[in-house]
C-alpha cells in the first residue's frame, strides 16, 4: 500500500505557489484502491484523506491524514493498516512534521520528520521491528532543498496551484522526501478530460508523472491522476503501473469540502 501513497502523492507544482484557497479543515475523501489479481482489477481497499484543525502552543496548524485499510475479506491474504500523517502550515501548506506509521502483512514501519526550514534540516526517526517483535531506532539529520515536502504536504499542495494556467506538455521537476531521500520527480500536465466518478461527471486536470533514476513506474503516461478543474481540485481517480502489476484508486465520496 505504501506504493499506492508514493505513486498518488508524486503530483507537484507546475507553478509559483499561492496561498491556500483550495483546502478546508473538516475534508474528507473516501477512495477506493484496486489492484490487477489474474487480469481483473479487484477492489482491496479503502483509502481515506481528512484534514482537521490543531492548535499548539504557538500556532494553528493543518494536519493531512492518509490512511489505508485493507477491506477485512483481504486481511487473512494481506493484511494493511498504513497512515500518514503531515502537520502543515494552513496558509503555505509547508510541512512541520510528518509520521508515516505502516503496517503491510506483518512488515511494520515507523518514520518521522522533524522540519527546520531555516538550516534546511529534517531531523529523522525511522524505528522498525525484529523478528522477535523489539524495535530499533535510527535517527538522522538529513539535508534537504528549500523546496523538498514530504509525501502527504505535496499532493495537498498542488491542489492550491494554478494549474488552470498550464498548457498541455509543461512540465516541471521537484523534490519529495522518502525514506530520508531527495526524490526528483517530473509531472507532465496533459489536458482536461470529463470522466465519470462516484460523485459525477467532472471535467478534470490531467497529469502524468515520471521518476527520476527511478524504476518505481513503469511505462510512458502510464501513471495518471485526475483532479477535478473546479477551484476544490480534488483527486477523483489515479491509474499506476508499477513493476509487480497495475492499479487504480477510484473517488467513493467527498464531504466538507471549501466550495
Amino acid at each position: 500500500m505504501k506504493k499506492y501513497f508514493f505513486v498518488f502523492t508524486l503530483f507537484c507544482g507546475l507553478y509559483s505557489f499561492a496561498q491556500n484557497e483550495t483546502i478546508a479543515f473538516g475534508e474528507k475523501l473516501v477512495f477506493s484502491a484496486s489492484y490487477n489479481m489474474s487480469g481483473i482489477l479487484t477492489d482491496i481497499a479503502e483509502v481515506k484523506m481528512e484534514t482537521s484543525k490543531v492548535k499548539t502552543s504557538k500556532s494553528i496548524l493543518m494536519r493531512l491524514k492518509c490512511s489505508a485499510a485493507t477491506y477485512k475479506k483481504w486481511d487473512n491474504f494481506f493484511k494493511i493498516r498504513d497512515l500518514y500523517e503531515s502537520y502543515v502550515n494552513p496558509k503555505t501548506l509547508t510541512p512541520y512534521l510528518y509520521k508515516r506509521d505502516i503496517s503491510e502483512g506483518g512488515y511494520y514501519k515507523f518514520m518521522q520528520y522533524k522540519y527546520n526550514h531555516k538550516t534546511k534540516l529534517v531531523k529523522s526517526l525511522k524505528r522498525k521491528k525484529r523478528k522477535d517483535g523489539s524495535t530499533w531506532d535510527e535517527n538522522k539529520n538529513v539535508k534537504i532543498n528549500a523546496s523538498t515536502k514530504d509525501i502527504v504536504s505535496t499532493l495537498y499542495y498542488i491542489r492550491s496551484l494554478d494549474i488552470h494556467k498550464a498548457s498541455p506538455g509543461d512540465q516541471q521537476n521537484f523534490t519529495v522526501l522518502f525514506d530520508n531521500e531527495e526524490t526528483t520527480i517530473t509531472l507532465k500536465y496533459i489536458g482536461k478530460e470529463k470522466i465519470s466518478t462516484n460523485i459525477g461527471s467532472k471535467e478534470c486536470y490531467k497529469l502524468a508523472i515520471s521518476i527520476k533514476g527511478s524504476d518505481v513506474l513503469k511505462g510512458t503516461n502510464s501513471n495518471l491522476l485526475w483532479l477535478t478543474a473546479d477551484k476544490n481540485k480534488i483527486p477523483v481517480y489515479a491509474k499506476f503501473k508499477i513493476p509487480v502489476g497495475n492499479g487504480e484508486l477510484k473517488i467513493k465520496s467527498a464531504t466538507g469540502l471549501k466550495y
